[in-house]
């Protein structure tokens, strides 16, 4: 289940030509004890992502804007691959490469509540999501992420932020107010709806082609403790259980939010569905009434639930990525889990070459924001799908893919591995990919930024 790459015990600067040059290039002053080569300690500790390997030539730590600045500089003259890293968590695989640079923002990860009565707080880049989460909870504040605390804060900002609080506050994009952000000729800016606003609107769904993005400012919301479950079915029928999932959420209040996840059948056993739920609030009758009938979708194997601070939920692990995730993965957008929709994905499932199909919940908050207020366009579906395998059962999930794509309504951009000119179309429904592109020719016309679903 891992991508495979070149030999990992190769040192890649004895690689002929591009690790040569990376070599040779004079690295500037303020970034000496800033970086790792393939021939340090630390390497192995740097060179994967989450999901997928990478051997990259250089891994350069910056450890403020005029670092990013220095380091963007110089993988522009080097004419290599060029990766950004907050995370690494991403599962489209874009955080890391083969014998290129690699820029990791982990060294700028500070959080800090700039004025509690007004919710404000500034989060930088490599910053993890569940140390923001501990940082604003004794401000009995939150900010809906992802659902896993390892996350970084500069990837999952500039993409759209799917987490436990979507259909009752929106994605994490809708609470951004400003972003600061390195540009590609390593100018340094602050954007917001009155400052550089086209860029500011960019950055929110599409930052990954405009430049490097150092910190944000966020409004957050008032939170305390959640009500967290966790329920297992027989999945067997699993497009009935799809179906009264989806209707049960779509019908829910707005507090609840859920991602139900399908893992085919193993040892003889039966597919099985994993079902999380958070429930926005502590008052446990409410938290009942909106759980109760999630129980009633498919046979219940397991249930569990519990009254907890939202930083519970997105612990921060700290674990050394090694890629070994499944590295070929597609994402859809729904905006009903019609029956049809439901027995092409049950399909999937039983063919065993699909090795996991994740639904998260949207609506409700999410589509509120109109589709014209950030490049994240899409305001009216209800679910998000990933559908993940290994690379070697790629052609597999291209023919489920084509199934069901009657069915999608676009797409999460993040949760995808493809790097076709249709995944574009897919993710920027016109007018906004006209837009964007226009955008890429005045930020960044030498297409600099061309490793993250690139425009151009």
């Amino acid at each position: 289940m891992t991508e495979q790459v070149a030999d990992e015990r190769r040192p890649i600067d004895t690689a002929a030509g591009v690790t040569a040059a990376v070599t040779a290039a004079a690295l500037p002053q303020r970034l000496t004890g800033r970086t790792v080569r393939p021939s340090d300690p630390a390497y192995e500790r740097v060179r994967h992502g989450y999901v997928h390997r990478g051997a990259p030539a250089l891994v350069i730590f910056p450890g403020d804007p005029a670092d990013v600045a220095a380091a963007l500089a110089y993988a522009r003259s080097l004419d290599v691959p060029l990766s950004v890293r907050s995370g690494g968590h991403g599962i489209s695989g874009r955080s890391t490469n083969d014998a290129g640079v690699v820029i990791d923002l982990s060294g700028l990860d500070r959080v800090e509540v700039l004025d509690p009565a007004t919710r404000r707080v500034r989060a930088e880049a490599g910053a993890r999501w569940g140390d923001v989460a501990q940082t604003l909870a004794p401000y009995g504040l939150a900010i809906s992420s992802g659902d896993t605390g390892d996350v970084g804060v500069g990837g999952l900002v500039t993409a759209g932020g799917v987490g436990w609080f979507a259909r009752g506050h929106g994605l994490t994009i809708d609470h951004v107010v400003a972003v600061e952000i390195v540009l590609a000729d390593g100018e340094f800016v602050r954007a917001d709806a009155e400052h550089h606003p086209d860029l500011f609107w960019a950055v929110r769904g599409a930052g990954g082609n405009f430049g490097i993005v150092t910190a944000v400012e966020l409004e957050a919301y008032e939170s305390g403790d959640v009500v967290f479950a966790n329920l297992v079915y027989d999945a067997r029928d699993t497009a009935g259980l799809l179906e009264r999932w989806g209707a049960v959420l779509e019908e829910a209040p707005r507090e609840l939010t859920s991602f139900l996840t399908l893992m085919p059948a193993q040892a003889g056993g039966p597919p099985l569905a994993h079902v999380s739920a958070v429930y926005a609030g502590d008052e446990q009758r409410a938290a009942g009434r909106a759980l109760n009938p999630l129980g009633g979708i498919g046979p219940l194997l397991q249930q569990r639930a519990v009254l907890a601070p939202y930083p519970a939920l997105v612990p921060v692990s700290g674990a050394t990525h090694h890629g070994q995730g499944l590295g070929a993965t597609r994402s859809g957008l729904l905006d009903h889990l019609t029956p049809a929709a439901a027995r092409a994905v049950e399909d999937a499932v039983n063919s065993g070459q699909i090795l996991m199909e994740q639904f998260r919940s949207v609506g409700g908050a999410v589509n509120d924001t109109a589709p014209e207020a950030t490049a994240y366009a899409h305001r009216s579906q209800n679910f998000s799908l990933l559908s993940a395998t290994v690379p070697a059962m790629e052609q597999a999930l291209d023919s489920h893919w084509s199934r069901l794509a009657p069915h999608l309504n676009g797409m999460y951009l993040s949760f995808d591995t493809r790097r076709t000119p249709e995944v574009l179309a897919e993710a920027f429904p016109e007018p906004t990919l006209s837009r964007l592109r226009t955008l890429k020719d005045r930020y960044d016309p030498q297409n600099v930024f061309n490793q993250n679903f690139a425009l151009r």
